[in-house]
């Protein structure tokens, strides 16, 4: 069920971009496209990319949402400034299916371990029915190439490559995320 401000958009993306970064650039932009779009944009509520697809999502009228944990209290310093409402969950696998479980659509940006995390599970809950098919974009050549590798590796149906979309850059996500609905 959609938020009351409109669709949910769930980003992923690294812990480590910051201001003055070309990724963190190109974070802060797809918020913006995303909220000029109509869309409400969760992330994981802390820094790096999810700061800057929240301070885009802001800078375009945007509402965000930052799905956060109880397991950095301590390590982290909090939400981003960005974020109009928090969604907090005891453990990380619960903040990371909620992430996955509640987005209408879902855009992975580059990222490590817990970004593909996000991808795999994303996709995975796709694949058997857990979760609706509904598009699901990742961003640059990270993730086409790995993904691509993975599906023609033999492990994978290539019909489920299918699930996925791929985008050069952000500006090609919104055009993306429109089609494949």
């Amino acid at each position: 069920m959609p938020h009351p401000k409109g669709l949910i958009a769930s980003v992923f993306g690294s812990n480590s971009p910051r201001e003055g970064e070309s990724s963190y650039a190109q974070a802060r932009r797809l918020g913006c496209l995303l909220a000029h779009a109509g869309y409400v944009v969760a992330t994981g509520g802390y820094f790096g990319t999810m700061e800057a697809t929240s301070r885009g999502a802001k800078e375009g009228g945007g509402h965000v949402i930052g799905v956060t944990t109880s397991v950095f209290d301590g390590i982290r310093m909090g939400t981003n400034p960005y974020v109009d409402e928090e969604i907090k969950f005891p453990s990380l696998f619960q903040r990371l299916h909620h992430l996955v479980a509640f987005a209408d659509v879902w855009v992975a940006l580059p990222g490590g371990i817990g970004t593909l995390s996000e991808v795999a599970l994303t996709w995975s809950l796709m694949q058997v029915g857990e979760v609706p098919r509904q598009p699901f974009v990742v961003v640059g050549t990270l993730w086409r190439d790995l993904l691509k590798n993975l599906s023609s590796s033999g492990y994978v149906a290539l019909h489920y490559h299918d699930l996925i979309a791929y985008a050069e850059t952000v500006e090609d996500v919104v055009p993306l995320l429109r089609r494949e609905t």
